[in-house]
């Protein structure tokens, strides 16, 4: 049976998201399901893993920043991901965070952002769903052996970024000015977090293949095994052998 995800997105987006996310999932070998502000009950206990979709900034006052001009705030969002990612925590359930749900990942295990990164790095700033942006992925990283790739191409719609890591994460890639763009959790539960959108991207096997890592990790928790050997082991897979 397919595992089951439950994927967080915006209330204002999510309606023509969403889709994005399932095809991504379902390509990956799971099913989604759509969580999101007023929708429906979020029951934690009947999915296998997590993805915290992109959209609104999060509010400055939950990391200490500063509030920016021009930024969408949703303070319902904020608290439904928090509970969330808290519980998947408690749960041991693998995560995957996406743009914004990358940087809820690191504030909620303790880490600060970038309110207006594009002010602290001198990062070309990109706002297209297209692969246009450069993101080096480090030697050695979960990410660099999932996407088989030590460069990668990745779209931008973000203004917020990591900042100071939060606890158990390292960094997995930056861009050319030096501005986070991947950070990862060194033990179980599996946690990736990258701030483009891979689920516009699932035409390129390296992005399809961040899903694939999720879904083995969702595989590896349903069956008491270790997630991250999971995920590791679905990235040396030959290609033909690729679900």
């Amino acid at each position: 049976m397919r595992p089951l995800i439950g994927v967080t997105v915006s209330r204002r987006s999510g309606w023509r998201v969403f889709p994005f996310m399932a095809f991504a999932v379902w390509l990956a070998g799971g099913r989604a399901l759509r969580w999101q502000t007023g929708y429906r009950e979020i029951d934690l206990a009947a999915v296998h893993g997590v993805v915290i979709g992109g959209g609104d900034d999060i509010e400055p006052t939950l990391y200490g920043g500063e509030l920016q001009l021009d930024v969408r705030l949703d303070p319902d969002r904020d608290a439904l991901e928090q509970h969330v990612l808290r519980d998947a925590f408690e749960r041991n359930l693998p995560i995957l965070g996406i743009c914004r749900g990358a940087q809820m990942l690191n504030v909620v295990l303790g880490g600060t952002l970038h309110g207006d990164a594009y002010a602290v790095h001198p990062s070309r700033r990109y706002r297209t769903v297209l692969p246009r942006k450069k993101v080096d992925v480090l030697q050695g990283t979960l990410l660099s052996h999932t996407a088989r790739a030590a460069c990668l191409r990745v779209n931008a719609l973000h203004s917020q970024a990591v900042d100071r890591l939060g606890e158990g994460l390292r960094v997995a890639g930056r861009d050319d000015g030096g501005m986070v763009q991947a950070v990862e959790r060194l033990s179980d539960p599996f946690a990736l977090g990258v701030q483009w959108h891979p689920e516009y991207l699932v035409y390129r096997r390296a992005h399809r293949r961040l899903f694939r890592a999720l879904v083995a990790a969702a595989r590896a928790r349903r069956d008491a095994i270790c997630q991250l050997e999971a995920a590791e082991a679905d990235a040396a897979l030959p290609t033909f052998l690729e679900r």
